[in-house]
């Protein structure tokens, strides 16, 4: 069993940056993939990026070019490095992890966090 907590969230203003954490603990995440997900209320979970167990990342394309996600395996942790934040990306921010799907549908992860939520003024 694989148990994630995310942390990092906040209130941060348009054009702010914040980095989210995903710390694991029961199992090294060095194998895994681990994808990040946002909810806002009223929507469906949406994809925003992943990083593979080799560190290869891919990001949604709303998100390209502002979010980028890393991998420190010595602290068992993924972190979401978000900036030029606006409006649109308020949501709870979920990590997620699995130790074989590699891809963009939040039902094939199988283990997931808390969540963690970020709030964009304007």
């Amino acid at each position: 069993q694989v148990q994630l907590v995310e942390s990092g969230g906040g209130l941060v203003q348009v054009g702010g940056s914040l980095r989210l954490s995903c710390a694991a603990s029961g199992r090294t995440l060095t194998t895994y993939a681990v994808g990040w997900f946002r909810q806002a209320p009223g929507k469906e979970r949406e994809f925003v990026g992943r990083v593979d167990w080799n560190s290869f990342v891919y990001c949604a394309d709303s998100v390209q070019g502002r979010f980028t996600i890393s991998r420190d395996n010595s602290k068992n942790t993924v972190y979401l490095q978000m900036s030029s934040l606006k409006p649109e990306d308020t949501a709870v921010y979920y990590c997620a992890a699995d130790p074989k799907y590699r891809g963009t549908h939040a039902n094939e992860y199988d283990y997931w966090g808390q969540g963690t939520q970020v709030t964009v003024s304007s």
